[in-house]
């Protein structure tokens, strides 16, 4: 089998940065480790690189809560990378008093039009702790979750579920006037029921091959289980057995035969919007949200590793791994187990911890950097 090459943060600076002032990395195509105590500012490392991925990063955070405090609100993030389109310089960030509107992207010093032109250059992966509970949580976070690894296999999903978002506000607010022009509900209709559609395709597939890869590379002896994983929605169910247009047109009349109940509710209450990620313990045949916490963990490591490698397939390149406190949170069998698979991915990964000897094992796989006191320096 042909590995995927490797794209990577070669060298990171930051300005103004939540707990930075300045930083300057130079980590070259290794991996990295960053140690250092709770608060020392680790995530928020890994959160200036998770914005050179379309979208608001990891932690989805509003612009002005980025910048350092005190100071003007303007913040930046420089990134150095080699990736599909060779080196290049990518750089974001937000000028003081600009606000949300304001973020600006650039590749090598041109403006681009937002932070999705960066999936040219490499993608993203990330796992964080804000994850554990996505089993147990709401539908909407894992919907969320679905995007982004849709999104990392095709960038051009994040606008399509941004304008899935807009066209059911337009709906909904029309439905709401008691005189709503039928005309222009039709004409609304039939942008939802276009981008639904299309949402519906993308996550389908994404989930398609996600569900053969894992299958493909299921090994009963790995500490991290077979996550099985489906789509539960009536268009998803739908595109199973008919052509996207004919599920089009019968969303379309179904949208438009709605409106009293979707009026009454004052939302929509069927599409995409909707669906709900399915995941199982292949193993034991058990839903994910019923299985321990250490299973649960374990099982998501095992959906995000198998994301990386579906990446990694399909384009070639395999993407830029972020992992937020995993390999600290893991018992060692795990842990070690988790470095073996990340040395197979073949992939640049930003790991952080608390404590260097969770790092041990790791070898010279990964340079370790100790972060405190809005600094981050190698450790010997």
């Amino acid at each position: 089998m042909t590995h995927p090459r490797r794209a990577a943060v070669t060298r990171l600076k930051l300005s103004a940065f939540r707990s930075y002032a300045a930083l300057d990395l130079d980590c070259g195509e290794a991996s990295v480790a960053l140690v250092g105590p709770n608060g020392a500012g680790k995530t928020n490392i890994l959160e200036a690189i998770s914005l050179l991925a379309p979208g608001r990063g990891l932690r989805r955070a509003p612009y002005p809560e980025i910048a350092r405090t005190p100071g003007d609100g303007s913040w930046a993030v420089a990134a150095d990378v080699s990736g599909m389109e060779g080196a290049a310089r990518l750089g974001t960030g937000v000028e003081g008093g600009s606000g949300e509107s304001g973020r600006r992207c650039r590749v090598d010093g041109a403006a681009v039009a937002s932070s999705g032109v960066f999936s040219d250059h490499l993608r993203l992966v990330w796992l964080t702790p804000d994850l554990d509970g996505l089993f147990r949580g709401s539908a909407g976070d894992r919907r969320r979750f679905l995007d982004r690894l849709v999104t990392a296999a095709d960038p051009e999903h994040a606008a399509r579920a941004s304008g899935l978002e807009r066209a059911l506000r337009s709906r909904n607010r029309l439905l709401e006037e008691d005189r709503a022009d039928a005309r222009w509900l039709d004409a609304v209709e039939r942008e939802v029921a276009e981008i639904a559609v299309a949402v519906a395709a993308a996550r389908a597939e994404t989930v398609g091959r996600l569900a053969a890869l894992v299958a493909e590379t299921a090994d009963p002896a790995s500490p991290f289980p077979e996550a099985a994983v489906a789509l539960d929605g009536t268009l998803e169910a739908a595109l199973a057995q008919s052509p996207a247009s004919a599920v089009e047109d019968g969303y379309r009349e179904r949208l438009a035969r709605a409106r009293p109940r979707d009026r009454a509710a004052g939302r929509t209450l069927e599409g995409p919007h909707l669906s709900d990620l399915l995941v199982r313990h292949a193993a034991k045949d058990m839903p994910a949200e019923k299985c321990s916490t250490g299973e649960q963990k374990a099982l998501l490591v095992r959906l995000v590793l198998a994301h990386a490698r579906l990446v990694g397939r399909l384009d070639g390149w395999a993407p830029v791994v972020l992992l937020d406190e995993v390999a600290a949170h893991l018992d060692p069998a795990r842990r070690e187990a988790l470095f073996a698979e990340l040395d197979m991915l073949g992939a640049q990964v930003w790991l952080t911890g608390a404590d260097p000897s969770a790092f041990a094992g790791i070898g010279s796989r990964a340079q370790l950097f100790g972060v405190s006191d809005g600094t981050a320096r190698p450790l010997s």
